[in-house]
């Protein structure tokens, strides 16, 4: 692959890279176990929607504030997670694994904002989702965002990765081939279809 999973995983300790420091505000985080590594502020979504199918949707967001468990936070945090995802607020004593993709995705995410992070990492959001599911997912990101809290963002699905991110990165068997603010990248068509194919390509 182009190493963009690996780089999330990097980040928030769950592989080690060769070489290189990863920093956050200035703090190296090589070396901290991924428990540390949230503490200090960073939300891993790992690709696939991976909920605890036979506990409830509450239950599944309660389990992302393990690192803060303090009751009034964890009871604020669900009500501002239910407020940004009102489905979820629906199925809050549903089992997870019978929720739907769009749900289940709505849910992984929810379930991320719980250690109330500085970053939230966020791989590959769109996949196997309907499109009229995902424009509903990527407009809640951007809502995540404005809201304050930083978002790192994989994804194949190029196109609306740039309509979304401030800045772009594109990776290619582990190296960056192209970089830049994400209005201009958009606005180049010869490096749109150099490096990304349309939508075929890595963001």
């Amino acid at each position: 692959g182009a190493g963009k999973s690996t780089t999330l995983k990097a980040i928030s300790g769950l592989v080690k890279p060769d070489f290189g420091t990863i920093e956050l505000e200035g703090k190296p985080l090589n070396g901290l176990t991924p428990e540390k590594i949230m503490k200090l502020g960073v939300s891993h979504v790992p690709e696939g929607r991976e909920v605890f199918p036979g506990l409830t949707v509450e239950e599944n967001l309660k389990i992302g504030a393990y690192v803060n468990f303090k009751k009034d936070v964890v009871k604020r945090n669900i009500e501002q997670i239910y407020t940004l995802f009102p489905r979820l607020a629906e199925r809050r004593n549903q089992m997870a694994g019978t929720m739907s993709g769009g749900e289940q995705q709505m849910l992984v995410i929810g379930r991320g904002l719980m250690s109330n992070p500085k970053i939230l990492m966020l791989d590959e959001p769109s996949l196997g989702l309907a499109p009229i599911i995902v424009d509903g997912i990527f407009d809640k990101i951007e809502e995540i965002n404005k809201n304050g809290t930083t978002i790192l963002l994989i994804e194949q699905n190029a196109n609306i990765a740039l309509s979304v991110c401030h800045y772009a990165y594109v990776l290619c068997v582990g190296d960056i081939v192209l970089s830049g603010p994400s209005e201009e990248i958009t606005k180049d068509k010869n490096l749109m279809n150099s490096y990304l194919g349309g939508a075929k390509g890595v963001c």
